[in-house]
């Protein structure tokens, strides 16, 4: 018993110290996200406000704890800029149909915090599935779900962008800013293919 008391007396230090520390830096642990105390709430606007991405992203704030307010020379902005799919063909069946296609998704955005450089950002989304002809009806459903669930991760790879706001600024003070910002995710999916998201950091 006393063994036990002393595992959860040191587990809670160690809870509370990290806590601390994260505070002391500036950041804080909002869903599944630490990012930074500046981004406890935000402005967003976009190039759809009725589009599914904008959805998933409103959706992804509020999950985060980012509370949505009008903008205002001292909140921090995010801007949906742009949205794009398109697909090639990776291997054809004998009578060249197509068999495996890969789905390309991408999303531009900005990202403001006052008394910060603004940064623009593309995130990319790769997926592959199977393009069976004879089940078209099925795989034209399977289609959109696909689709939907890359929205859903690019959302998602947004809140991680910005989470990665801070280092990304630390870093850029020791290295050449004309350089870009590569990060790649990788995403197990449930039907065992994998996703990659890409997000790059558009420099001038």
């Amino acid at each position: 018993m006393k063994r036990l008391l002393s595992l959860f007396s040191l587990r809670t230090t160690i809870i509370l110290t990290l806590s601390l520390m994260t505070s002391a830096c500036g950041f804080h642990l909002r869903g599944d996200y630490l990012l930074p105390e500046e981004l406890h709430e935000i402005s967003l606007s976009t190039f759809d406000q009725y589009s599914d991405l904008t959805r998933n992203v409103q959706k992804q704030l509020r999950m985060n704890g980012i509370r949505q307010v009008a903008p205002t020379a001292l909140t921090p902005s995010l801007n949906l800029i742009s949205e794009s799919i398109g697909e090639r063909t990776l291997s054809l069946y004998q009578n060249s149909r197509a068999a495996e296609k890969e789905l390309t998704y991408n999303v531009k955005y900005s990202v403001l915090i006052p008394n910060h450089d603004i940064k623009t950002y593309t995130t990319t989304v790769n997926r592959n599935y199977l393009d069976n002809p004879l089940t078209a009806l099925a795989k034209s459903v399977e289609r959109d779900m696909i689709e939907d669930e890359m929205r859903t991760q690019a959302s998602e790879q947004i809140l991680r962008q910005m989470a990665r706001l801070k280092a990304d600024d630390a870093a850029t003070d020791t290295t050449d800013t004309t350089d870009t910002t590569d990060t790649t995710d990788s995403i197990t999916n449930e039907d065992a293919t994998e996703t990659t998201i890409t997000t790059t950091e558009n420099t001038q």
